[in-house]
């Protein structure tokens, strides 16, 4: 079942932050390539292409190898629920693309392991690590900064990548109830599954076929991106421990900034470079407290 696992061997954290670094990257790529086709394209039409290809990618190469244990599941309900949750919190963020710079929009978003946190104090009863609420502040000042509410640079687009983060946050509570429950590929197999069927109901209403053959290559492409990326993220937790890598997760925004500039010509201002840092500083700070935590005696 475990098909996307390489065999464990000696652990080699280099090698886990390097892959964690790689696919938060190329999630940039991802997020620069939906940002292109968003303001071209309905919105719908980027999200389903997203899902569609990332799923056909993995029955073409998981299909043969594992049937229907890719779909098998002993929580369907749970599934579906998180499935949703993924989908609407793609929905939100790339509706918010053509509105904002695209490091705005993904710094925004990075407030996600704080809802985690507060999720799991609220629904699962966990003891939250001693400065969570310091930092959930924080990271809300770092988001007031990013879309800076009454000032003449606010639209209320950018209220979109809070949504995304509340979603974000339920999906990521759900998958963690799911961890040994039902196995990891298939769990990611049916999140984008859920997604995609959810979103062809309105896809009819929507569709357009592309109008260049680089556009058509770019629905293909942040599917298969964004598969690749999942696929690296699950290799770099064959050679270390997730609190060992979260922090490196918030690479990428710096990914996002160079993307932004060097495809869309833009940059973040002072404030909004600022809003970005406090955010980052926050969620690595908390990342580092847990990793701290979870470590053993010695």
């Amino acid at each position: 079942m475990k098909a996307l696992e390489a065999p464990r061997g000696e652990p080699r954290p280099l090698r886990g932050i390097v892959l964690m670094v790689c696919a938060v990257t190329l999630f940039s790529v991802m997020d620069s390539g939906a940002k292109y086709l968003s303001e071209r394209y309905p919105v719908l039409l980027v999200v389903w292409a997203r899902f569609f290809f990332n799923v056909l990618i993995m029955l073409v190469v998981l299909g043969p190898v594992l049937g229907l244990d890719l779909v098998r599941t002993r929580r369907p309900g749970l599934q579906l629920v998180r499935g949703l949750a993924l989908g609407m919190s793609s929905v939100l963020f790339v509706s918010a693309l053509p509105w904002m710079r695209l490091a705005d929009a993904s710094a925004v978003t990075f407030v996600t392991p704080m809802l985690v946190t507060l999720g799991a104090v609220f629904v699962y009863r966990q003891k939250a690590p001693s400065g969570t609420w310091i930092a959930l502040a924080a990271s809300f000042v770092g988001v007031l900064m990013v879309i800076r509410p009454g000032s003449a640079t606010f639209t209320w687009a950018a209220l979109l990548p809070l949504g995304t983060a509340v979603f974000a946050s339920i999906y990521q509570l759900l998958t963690s109830r799911l961890a040994g429950v039902d196995n990891g590929t298939t769990s990611l197999f049916i999140g984008a599954l859920v997604s995609v069927d959810v979103v062809s109901l309105a896809v009819p209403f929507v569709w357009v076929w592309p109008r260049t053959v680089l556009d058509g290559l770019l629905f293909v492409g942040i599917g298969a991106v964004g598969a690749y990326s999942h696929y690296l993220i699950i290799l770099s937790y064959n050679h270390a421990p997730p609190a060992m890598l979260a922090p490196f997760a918030y690479m990428q925004i710096v990914g996002a900034l160079l993307m932004g500039w060097l495809v869309f010509g833009n940059f973040p201002d002072a404030p909004a470079l600022a809003g970005m840092g406090l955010i980052a500083f926050t969620g690595v700070v908390m990342a580092l407290r847990r990793r701290s935590r979870a470590a053993p005696a010695r």
